[in-house]
């Protein structure tokens, strides 16, 4: 059975409306991704589930959740216990307990190493620079596409690799553990190779009244009191689903996951308590469908156009009519190898969205130029 709507979000409380099977039908989602209230954190906005009785709070959200996901599907628990006099609470170990219980497979955890954390000093802890991401699933058995996450293997395999002997190209058993084995051959030629489960972004973009994607962490939130950057959701549904999947998020504040899964061509649902921040994940929302959706169906096209590095994978790496290096996975990110998709000729001065008028180009030169016609073409590199 399908839900009633996709690509909504359902104002309201999530322990009321997730059991509403008009709604959220059995094995209607894909993958869940989200990041409820802390314990005793975010009073202000959510009132703040008090450390004593998350658990009992959590877990008849938790079944819900469980009969709305499919079979085949993953759910991605962001949270952190906090620490209170002097040592950490457990209310996330206990979690965690209890959710194998309910009959959930806790596969892995994931460590999200956050680039915007809390400066401070205690005499007992450090600063505070990572968090929890629990994935959960309904069986051992689940839907997981490695490939789409590799990351490029690093210019450690140059250096290896120019000095192969004859050992590394047998199969070596580790001394301290029989069931580890290595055979360094096995890399060679390899471009890209699977990442660790520790995360960490190259930038950190959230959803912001002023902008959708390219707000800068240090930028003041627009009244949430909790936002996770795109990133992260991308990377699970990246991991976790195919287009046209649809992903849950019950917690869905200013609405970083429904971005995210358009801008990956997936559907979305979700929930969320207050009006005020459905109204803002709305407007980012919109904003996506009708502007960065629309260029984004044209990246890979425009990305081929561009011109390829001599000596470097023309699948990672290509460069601009300026000659700046581009990475294919840094699209729409203000960074060194970042880049959007730009009009030759301006909109404003008569340009036309058509490929011919289309060019990748780095981000901060774009920015820079504005709608001037001074400017190279790909068409005249």
């Amino acid at each position: 059975m399908k839900p009633k709507a996709l690509n909504k979000i359902y104002v309201g409380e999530c322990e009321v409306l997730l059991p509403d099977t008009r709604l959220f039908p059995d094995r209607s989602v894909n993958l869940i991704v989200t990041s409820p209230p802390y314990a005793e954190k975010r009073k202000i906005s959510y009132g703040g589930v008090r450390e004593s009785e998350y658990v009992e709070w959590f877990l008849p959200i938790a079944k819900e959740l469980h009969r709305i996901l499919k079979d085949d599907g993953s759910f991605i628990l962001n949270i952190k216990e906090h620490p209170k006099n002097g040592e950490r609470c457990t209310y996330v170990l206990e979690l965690v307990l209890e959710l194998k219980k309910q009959g959930w497979f806790w596969i892995e955890e994931y460590c999200w190493v956050k680039k915007n954390a809390f400066p401070g000093k205690w005499q007992n802890r450090f600063r505070d620079s990572w968090e929890r991401c629990f994935h959960f699933a309904k069986n051992r058995k689940f839907r997981m596409y490695q490939d789409q996450v590799k990351v490029p293997i690093g210019d450690w395999a140059d250096k290896r690799f120019k000095s192969m002997t004859e050992a590394d190209f047998v199969r070596r058993v580790s001394k301290n553990n029989s069931h580890l084995a290595r055979n360094v051959s096995n890399w060679l030629n390899k471009k890209k190779v699977n990442p660790s489960n520790v995360l960490i972004f190259e930038e950190e973009h959230r959803l912001y009244l002023s902008n959708v994607v390219e707000t800068a962490v240090s930028k003041s939130l627009i009244n949430h009191s909790a936002i996770f950057p795109i990133e992260l959701p991308t990377w699970f549904i990246t991991l976790f689903t195919k287009e046209g999947d649809v992903i849950l998020d019950p917690f869905m504040g200013s609405g970083s996951t429904a971005a995210a899964s358009l801008l990956l061509q997936r559907r979305f649902l979700g929930t969320e308590l207050f009006p005020k921040y459905a109204k803002a994940a709305n407007k980012h929302i919109k904003e996506i469908e009708t502007e960065v959706l629309k260029k984004h169906q044209y990246k890979d096209k425009i990305w081929k156009l561009a011109k390829p590095i001599r000596g470097k994978d023309p699948e990672i790496y290509r460069q601009d009519p300026y000659g700046n290096e581009l990475r294919y996975d840094s699209y729409g990110k203000n960074s060194k190898k970042g880049w959007v998709i730009d009009h030759i000729k301006p909109v404003a001065r008569g340009g036309s969205e058509a490929i011919r008028n289309l060019q990748a180009l780095k981000t901060s030169v774009n920015l820079a130029k504005g709608d001037s016609l001074n400017k190279k073409s790909r068409h005249n590199q």
